[in-house]
């Protein structure tokens, strides 16, 4: 039987354990050190704790260690992942291939996006030299999944599906380094890819001013699961390791709910135990987002980008028809509550946002003065009502259970057989007295072994067999019903899906047989790598220290001419005079350069501040 698997972030216990309890098959999280979300490290204890929380419902708990490695560095992560073995969590996700030459235990290692998993060449060859799962680029289209899928048909498949894009290829941007030191291949990215840029003709004149060139909108492959499953993918991945509690409630059960339909369609199965059950219903559009984009997986389509603003913007809900000091009147009647955050672009074009504080039909009071034009459309970005009621909703995950009682010669046995087939008895040994008032007699056993307590389990069926109803002491049923649940907890812990990695210490060849300081080779280790699996040429990776001036930052699917309808073949302006090049807010200066043929771009660094 197919088992997929829907997999969430977690900055920290609270959220790893609303993920799990929302439904999630698997949470990624990280540890106090070498993850690529410097901000998002957690102590060992916290994911000791996590690990104990998923693995009740065989839901599993990997762990990012997935930076690049000082000579260093490399004994304390090696050691750092035996302590993640030694507490249980099911798979660690690395970006550094020097590890592959350490003493690690046999836990699943996941090759991180950030190694750009982006060929069918690249795929099988992680697979052939013993990744359990390789996490796909984000870019990838519907075809090349597949035909990864081809070359690689063992390996676990992971899929982003939900959440911030990076704009540039994962693992092969070195722009936050260049400009000031912090590597996003260390955990350090400062972003200047949600910066204002003005791409500049090669006379030095503006083409677009002031615009934020290189945001991206995020991803929602929401309605392409069944697509994703078709091609191969075995993980749905939600991006957002600095995600807050609401957030992980409203995605995840959303997820959850649109994946359980396509899985029930299929006849297939999630990959962990028991159902969720929430009090809200998810809405993509109320928690944080950049607007939405299918990026490239049904190949160059729409622009993926959003240069007005890397914020928020929200639900549009409706035109300024006049406004009044703090108060505006909308075209239309809106949806509003007090509380509510509103919205909208200034002359500038600048994003600007104001709380209401009374709503009258089309008459909206804000917190505070705002200058809001006629005409200026309006946006809500913050869903008072909804997000507080997100925050105190009542989430339950639990696992059903069939519960038999038998009549013995001795007493009774009771039998609890869970979803997965585990299986646990208890027996009472007790006088069996005929009940004087039979319906009531058998109204208590029910009434007490349906109670499961703070256990995760929910009686779906029980059956009484006995040849006349008895009576049973009630603190004989709960003390029953007690060991056998606990008996059961057990028996689910013994039979819980194990897996193991085991590398693979061999001399398949690597597809390239050169690799330039993209190729993230930071210590002796990783150098040892590839010489043994057949490269040839080897520079250092940026952070060992590289002069960045005149070499690219950044080399990504996204290309500025498509986004601003530039590209030939579309409407080509007159006298376009490249090359083109960005111009930062500080000053520096970014060439750029196109490939079509591959339909790339490439960002460069010139530091002329």
């Amino acid at each position: 039987m197919t088992q997929t698997e829907l997999l969430a972030p977690a900055k920290d216990l609270d959220c790893g354990v609303a993920a799990i309890d929302c439904g999630a098959d698997a949470v990624y999280i990280g540890a106090a050190r070498f993850g690529a979300r410097e901000k998002a490290g957690n102590p060992l204890d916290d994911i000791v704790a996590l690990t104990a929380h998923a693995h009740t419902y065989w839901a599993r708990v990997y762990v990012t260690v997935n930076t690049l490695l000082y000579d260093d560095e490399l004994p304390q992560a090696v050691r750092l992942i035996h302590q993640l073995y030694e507490a249980g969590v099911d798979g660690v996700i690395i970006q550094d291939v020097g590890l592959l030459e350490c003493d690690l235990p046999p836990i699943p290692l996941i090759a991180s996006t950030q190694m750009h998993n982006a060929t069918p060449e690249k795929v099988a060859f992680l697979e052939a030299v013993g990744f359990r799962r390789v996490i796909l680029a984000r870019e990838l289209s519907l075809p090349q999944i597949r035909a990864i899928r081809q070359a690689a048909p063992t390996v676990e498949l992971e899929s982003f599906v939900h959440g911030a894009l990076c704009v540039s290829y994962s693992g092969q941007c070195t722009m936050s380094y260049a400009i000031g030191g912090r590597s996003g291949n260390r955990g350090e990215c400062a972003q200047p890819c949600r910066r204002r840029y003005t791409l500049v003709d090669r006379d030095g004149q503006p083409v677009v001013a002031g615009k934020h060139l290189l945001s991206l909108r995020d991803l929602n492959l929401s309605a392409d699961l069944d697509a994703l499953l078709d091609a191969g993918v075995t993980a749905f991945k939600i991006e957002g390791r600095l995600k807050d509690v609401t957030y992980i409630k409203n995605v995840v059960s959303f997820y959850r709910q649109r994946l359980d339909a396509a899985l029930a369609a299929r006849g297939w199965r999630r990959s962990s135990s028991g159902r969720s059950a929430v009090d809200f219903t998810p809405d993509m559009n109320k928690t944080f987002n950049r607007g939405y984009t299918p990026y490239f997986l049904h190949g160059r389509a729409e622009p993926p980008g959003f240069i007005e603003t890397p914020k928020m913007v929200g639900e549009f809900v409706g035109v300024a028809a006049a406004a009044s000091g703090k108060t505006v009147t909308l075209d239309q009647a809106a949806d509003l509550h007090n509380g509510d955050g509103l919205s909208f672009f200034d002359a500038a074009g600048e994003l600007q946002g104001a709380l209401v504080n009374r709503v009258d039909g089309q008459r909206v009071v804000l917190n505070d003065l705002r200058d809001i034009p006629p005409g200026t459309r309006l946006y809500r970005n913050h869903d008072h009502v909804f997000l507080a009621h997100l925050e105190k909703a009542q989430v339950t995950r639990t696992i059903a259970v069939t519960l038999t009682l038998l009549e013995t010669p001795d007493g009774f046995r009771l039998t609890a057989e869970d979803e997965d087939g585990v299986v646990a008895v208890e027996t009472l040994a007790a006088e069996k007295i005929p009940a004087q008032k039979p319906d009531m007699a058998r109204a208590t056993v029910e009434k007490q072994l349906r109670k499961t307590g703070d256990t995760p389990f929910t009686v779906a069926d029980l059956t009484l067999t006995w040849k006349t109803p008895y009576f049973l002491p009630v603190a004989a049923l709960n003390d029953l019903r007690r060991r056998t649940l606990e008996r059961l907890l057990a028996a689910r812990a013994a039979d819980r899906p194990v897996a193991e990695g085991h590398l693979l210490n061999n001399d398949a060849p690597y597809p390239e047989t050169a690799l330039d300081f993209r190729g993230n080779v930071l210590n002796a280790r990783a150098r040892a790598f590839y010489w043994r699996h057949g490269v040839k040429s080897l520079a250092p990776a940026a952070e060992s220290g590289l002069d960045m001036r005149g070499k690219p930052v950044m080399r990504t699917k996204y290309c500025l001419k498509h986004q601003l309808g530039l590209c030939d073949g579309t409407r080509q302006p007159s006298g376009l005079k490249e090359p083109l090049a960005l111009v930062d807010q500080d000053g520096r200066r970014y060439p750029l350069r196109f490939d079509c043929a591959a339909c790339e771009m490439e960002v460069y660094f010139e530091d002329v501040s």
